[in-house]
């Protein structure tokens, strides 16, 4: 992989976090016990988690020139991200996501408005085709427009470079997305949506599996949370646990971790077993802390974690 780029194309959005001991009721005001405004958005956070993890990671996106596309511009610099592709909305604002976090349970809702990355084209992803064609994996989500979404999975296909399609957050996919799809990682929610079946246990993961390979997908990962991950292909089936790196502070970023991890394990040659445990290993740290971008562990926190 030292030659090559691991791409991720997708969202970056400021998280404005507020912690409270329940959710608001309409029209309802509730006092918080904590905020805090740092770097978010499915595509950032999968980017950055890479990044950590050791990966050479470059990022297609779009940002406005404003104070929240400046925090982005500054991650990547801290992360050392490749931004040549990461292009600017002159008339479109950078997006922000309202996360609102138990303050006990560490679980969280969300509200995100994209902003300027939902304003990205084909055309200028088509300039990033270089990069694509000299990737170790292709890296995607559904906080972009789909048809800009299907344009790089299909611009990855084409150069035979590995997909990964997060299909986060849930939406109505065309049936002709699936096999595009090297990798597909829905959590419980999403793989029930697009199923039209509840996914609660592993049986119910394995059912929801099955349809994603009758789809075209080529391996499917479900996240199951707490419970870890079950991996599915035509001839293998198995349920990788869950880490356990300490009390839980939030979930939110778990899935980008994941997929951060995961990604990494893919752009290193290993196999989908061996990459779902990397991913449930980084998943496992990010939510002793707080944050999305900033709880992704280190690649020797991983693999200090794998190790025990």
């Amino acid at each position: 992989m030292d030659d090559k780029w691991l791409t991720v194309m997708g969202s970056f959005v400021a998280d404005l976090a507020f912690r409270t001991p329940a959710l608001p009721a309409w029209g309802q005001t509730m006092m918080g016990s904590e905020f805090r405004l740092g770097p978010g958005g499915k595509g950032s956070n999968q980017a950055v988690a890479a990044a950590r993890l050791g990966g050479r990671v470059s990022f297609i996106s779009k940002l406005g020139r404003d104070p929240f596309g400046d925090l982005a511009r500054r991650t990547y610099e801290d992360e050392h991200i490749d931004t040549r592709f990461c292009f600017e909305s002159l008339d479109t604002p950078t997006g922000g996501a309202a996360i609102i976090v138990h303050e006990s349970k560490g679980e969280n809702a969300i509200v995100v408005v994209p902003g300027a990355c939902f304003k990205l084209t084909t055309q200028e992803v088509d300039r990033a085709v270089p990069l694509i064609s000299n990737s170790a994996v292709f890296v995607t989500q559904l906080e972009l427009p789909v048809p800009v979404v299907m344009h790089g999975l299909r611009l990855a296909r084409a150069a035979r470079v590995p997909t990964i399609l997060n299909p986060a957050p849930a939406t109505t996919l065309p049936d002709d997305i699936f096999p595009l799809c090297d990798y597909f990682t829905p959590n419980e929610t999403e793989a029930s949506g697009l199923t039209g079946q509840t996914v609660i246990s592993l049986d119910d993961a394995k059912r929801a599996a099955d349809i994603f390979l009758e789809r075209g997908v080529k391996n499917v990962i479900i996240t199951l949370g707490e419970k870890g991950a079950l991996a599915k292909i035509a001839k293998l089936t198995e349920h990788v646990p869950a880490f356990n790196a300490g009390p839980v502070v939030e979930t939110t970023g778990a899935g980008d971790a994941f997929n951060g991890g995961l990604a990494i394990g893919i752009a290193e040659g290993r196999d989908i077993i061996e990459s779902t445990r990397i991913g449930c290993a980084a998943a496992a740290i990010s939510v002793t802390r707080y944050g999305t971008a900033p709880s992704m562990p280190t690649r020797a926190e991983v693999d200090n974690l794998l190790r025990r």
